[in-house]
């Protein structure tokens, strides 16, 4: 009888779930959006509540379009949006506020005084992070110190905290587990990637009780199993939740970089390139910043990492906010029709700039406008905004890495994108690997899954499962990309320091 392994892939603007059978193919899918919301500008928050009930459905309705026994779904891997924060109650399973969601600016001023108490060295030391608002610590202090009478329940051990993997963990075995993967752990800066604990001093320094943490463990084994009062999914009661990851290192390992020097991009609502560096991590000297790929049979893989807020929702603020496209694939038809931007740039800095920068205070720019813009231009523009972020990544990464890349593997929505992934190929000067299976990160938690519930039995044998499906290589002449990259890196300079720094 055919075995299958469920995997939740629960992102930035929605929440799906795959079902994929032992060959590592696709046997159904669903997925729901839900919504996003911005209080003020440069805030980014979730419904936990809305996050949970279009998880659930979708993994209802892809078990439903198998055509399955339910019984014959071997394990349930979860792979998330990282960094996004929730505080619930502890016996009602309440959020107390909307998720903080890991684009969301709102702790910069917090940031900006965790550095000029001068944490920035003990934080890269323990985490292998910057300080920044994207990270998840300074969201866990916002909700105890923002919101009446949570500092006090949490003191009293009333309430959990974890990012999206904890929450749907929590909810999935009816509130008996409430832990966190390594790799979502090392995305706090609270948790210490040397020693796989949370860190006492850094929990202090940001007045965090450790009772509120879930307890961090591997990737890849049971950490419950599905309860069987969970309304819409009591045939699915008993099947164990034994993999989670982090989107991006669950993309790195669907895509089956298992060899230190292998790295992944991910063209997502972000941008995130992940370099496998084996079993010791890499300290960054160019920006990048390190964290726990993952760890399987008690072996820890660390990966270095460069992160971009703003890629594919770039795509998406020209066809909902300015209404230049109706679909996202209209961008890559208008951006076809003409043969460059026409000198125009867009940085899409919409709340701040990521690695390599680091600019929590970098606002959106357009430059290079004349009367001859069209929006074929600016399509254009978006498209290449993404391949000079990706390469601002690489360009670090080479600067930090043991050996340089030499191939790129990419995923995610974006990367169907020919013209994109050409341009990318051409930047680079390095061939772009695009996978049959593009969907590495549900892959990835599958796979984890897959492995605790012995359905695979080797790193080998999952990595077997991945076939090519293009391979771009550089086409446009060298220099005119360069020149091209040089106009870029003027344009980031205008964009930069926007926003006044509230210390």
């Amino acid at each position: 009888m055919e075995t299958y392994i469920a995997a939740l892939d629960q992102g930035t603007t929605s929440s799906r779930a795959i079902l994929f059978n032992r060959a590592g193919e696709i046997v159904s899918r669903a997925q729901y959006p839900f919504r996003q919301i911005y209080p003020q500008p440069g805030w980014v928050e979730h419904d936990p509540m809305e996050i949970w009930a279009t998880e659930k459905r979708a993994l209802a309705e892809a078990v439903d379009a198998a055509h399955i026994d339910p019984k014959q779904i071997a394990a349930v891997g979860i792979t998330n949006q990282r960094e996004t924060t929730i505080l619930w109650d502890r016996t009602t399973g309440q959020p107390v506020h909307n998720a903080i969601v890991w684009q969301c600016r709102r702790t910069a001023a917090i940031c900006d005084q965790l550095k000029a108490d001068g944490l920035g060295d003990a934080v890269a030391d323990k985490t292998g992070l910057l300080i920044d608002a994207y990270f998840s610590g300074t969201k866990i202090k916002w909700l105890l110190d923002g919101i009446p009478g949570v500092r006090e329940r949490a003191e009293r051990g009333e309430l959990c905290a974890g990012t999206v993997d904890s929450w749907l963990i929590w909810r999935l075995t009816g509130g008996r587990a409430h832990v966190t993967d390594y790799s979502n752990a090392s995305r706090t800066m609270l948790f210490n990637i040397h020693t796989l604990q949370w860190d006492g001093e850094l929990c202090g320094a940001l007045g965090i009780p450790i009772q509120l943490l879930p307890e961090p463990r591997p990737n890849s084994e049971a950490y419950g199993c599905i309860a069987a009062d969970i309304p819409g999914l009591e045939a699915l009661a008993g099947i164990p939740i034994c993999g989670s990851a982090g989107d991006q290192p669950a993309a790195l390992f669907g895509q089956a970089c298992f060899t230190p020097g292998q790295a992944k991009n991910t063209y997502g609502t972000g941008c995130f390139t992940l370099m496998n560096v084996g079993r010791e991590p890499v300290r960054s000297k160019a920006g990048l910043v390190t964290s726990v790929g993952w760890s399987v049979g008690g072996q820890v893989t660390y990966a270095l990492e460069g992160s971009v807020f703003n890629a594919g929702s770039t795509i998406q603020w020209l066809r909902d906010e300015l209404g230049l496209i109706e679909t996202a694939p209209d961008c890559d038809r208008l951006a076809e029709s003409v043969p460059d931007a026409g000198g125009v740039y867009v940085v899409p800095a919409f709340t701040g700039l990521g690695a390599p920068y680091w600019d929590m205070y970098a606002r959106g720019t357009i430059v290079g406008l004349t009367r001859g813009t069209t929006k074929a231009h600016l399509a254009r523009a978006v498209l290449d905004s993404i391949a000079f972020q990706v390469t601002d990544l690489v360009r670090a990464m080479n600067a930090d890495a043991p050996c340089p890349l030499t191939t790129l593997r990419v995923d995610g929505g974006a990367s169907v994108s020919d013209i994109l992934m050409q341009t990318q190929a051409d930047l680079l000067r390095l061939p772009v690997d695009r996978p049959a299976q593009v969907e590495t990160t549900a892959f990835g938690a599958a796979a984890l899954a897959g492995l605790a519930a012995g359905v695979w039995g080797s790193l080998a044998e999952v990595s077997a499962l991945r076939r090519s499906q293009h391979l771009f290589q550089p086409q446009r002449d060298a220099a005119a990309c360069a020149a091209d990259y040089g106009q870029w890196c003027r344009a980031v300079g205008r964009s930069r320091a926007w926003i006044e720094n509230e210390l």
